[in-house]
């Protein structure tokens, strides 16, 4: 009787799956992928490749395997970094593929109890999230020690095999969110009108990059709308298959930036622009055809998507970013002038094509940049990857660190706050005394140099 439901399970499975199979189909497995994939290159495993993932699906379809297990964590060994999409001669959209197959296993398997709690509980609600982060930040010294390195990492005082070598960057005292209500930004300037979607990393690990935005923004006139209690943009509960969280968080966002008339929504983390820009609008198209409720919210998704850009790129494509820096009669000081290398994270370069303008941030503001060897090369983060596959992850980021290393710069900088926790641990873990920051940061330090702040 337990075969029989079992059988009928795995069909149900099967017939879900069997509608990506149009998509399935594009990959031609020329096994082009291979050369791009940053865990095969460590791993040699085909299963760990984009086409060999694609074998794995299109078994579910033939039920060719008894139970979705072993495909579910071949499936979750995948940074989602997009590498083999980028070189893909067939365009194969492995994100979509994987992100969608993730979600429906999971409705068979169910999410993992921590998981559900935290996405369900907390994630999808954004209020209670923020509130819950905002209260464990004085206790994290309980548990993490401060290493004496100039990436501000920690580490944990009891070994575990989730924690063991790791170097954290630590949660802020004070996250960005709660300061908003002491500013009174938000409505000056008469320029381009922006949304600032902050993120959670930023807001929680990495505020100094938020107030580095608004300073920036603010120094060319632009007139800044910050919603406050934002929350997640989806990507974690997507990449673990949890739709429903995913859906709820869009809902919520779509009417929170709907509210008011913008130019662009910006961000400055990679990941959160790919998310907004890329899987908003898309990722649920299929779901409810009928449903009038579903194709208003993919609407209003599209219609925001369209207007979300990187900081970088408004910086370089709608501001004279060189003309603070100009020599002239009033000139006044200027900051220091560095040896500064950038990491082309994979949701920016490789899904978004943004890579010349970060460079453009870097140079105007007087900085030397030389270029890494393979600079778009993934830094092994992937989020949730980097948690249950930190060994491969670490080797990764190895090859990074080194990389940084080789170009002799003081500071390494990139454009999103995941890649910046993964160098900024890679580094520590090399005993480097290179810094990591957002190249938002660097215009930033070097504007209010030049202002005499």
């Amino acid at each position: 009787m337990t075969v029989f439901h079992s059988m009928n399970k795995m069909e149900r499975l099967a017939m879900d799956v069997k509608n990506l199979e149009e998509q399935l189909d594009i990959c031609t497995r020329c096994g082009m992928c291979q050369a791009s994939c940053p865990i095969y290159a460590k791993t040699r495993q085909e299963s760990d490749v984009s086409r060999g993932k694609i074998v794995l699906i299109k078994g579910l379809i033939d039920q060719v395997f008894d139970d979705a297990n072993g495909v579910s964590q071949r499936l979750n060994r995948c940074l989602l970094c997009g590498s083999c999409s980028y070189k893909c001669p067939s365009n194969v959209d492995t994100i979509q593929i994987i992100l969608k197959t993730r979600s429906i296993i999971s409705q068979y398997l169910g999410l993992p109890l921590a998981k559900k709690f935290i996405f369900k509980n907390l994630l999808a609600n954004p209020k209670t999230f923020n509130r819950i982060m905002e209260a464990a930040a004085p206790f994290q010294k309980l548990a993490f020690k401060q290493e004496k390195n100039i990436q501000g990492t920690s580490c944990a005082r009891i070994a575990s095999p989730l924690l063991r070598h790791r170097h954290m960057v630590p949660l802020s005292n004070t996250p960005f969110s709660s300061q908003l209500k002491d500013m009174d930004f938000r409505e000056k300037g008469k320029g381009v009108k922006i949304a600032f979607f902050t993120g959670c990393l930023i807001d929680k690990v990495f505020p100094q990059i938020a107030h580095s935005v608004v300073d920036v923004l603010t120094h060319f006139k632009a007139q800044v709308f910050i919603p406050e209690n934002q929350g997640c943009c989806g990507i974690p509960a997507l990449a673990s298959g949890d739709m429903k969280t995913f859906k709820k968080l869009l809902a919520f966002h779509v009417d929170l930036f709907s509210a008011r008339h913008f130019d662009y929504l910006v961000t400055a983390c990679a990941t959160c622009s790919s998310t907004i820009i890329k899987l908003w609008p898309t990722i649920l198209q299929g779901q409810g055809t009928k449903d009038p409720g579903l194709r208003e919210l993919l609407e209003k998704a599209a219609a925001i998507a369209e207007k979300t850009v990187d900081i970088s790129w408004l910086m370089a494509k709608r501001f004279d970013i060189s003309s603070p820096f100009k020599e002239g009669p009033d000139t006044k000081k200027t900051g220091s002038k560095e040896i500064i290398t950038y990491h082309d994270p994979c949701h920016l370069r490789k899904s978004l094509g943004v890579f010349e303008e970060p460079r453009q941030v870097i140079q105007a503001c007087g900085h030397t940049l030389v270029e890494m060897a393979a600079p778009d090369q993934c830094c092994g983060m992937g989020g949730s990857f980097n948690l249950e596959h930190y060994d491969l992850s670490a080797r990764i980021g190895k090859d990074k660190a080194l990389d940084i290393m080789d170009t002799g710069c003081s500071t390494v900088a990139t454009s999103c706050p995941a890649c910046i926790m993964q160098i900024s641990d890679m580094l520590a873990r090399q005993d480097s005394v290179i810094q990591v920051k957002h190249p938002v940061e660097l215009y930033d330090e070097q504007l209010k140099a030049r202002e005499g702040y």
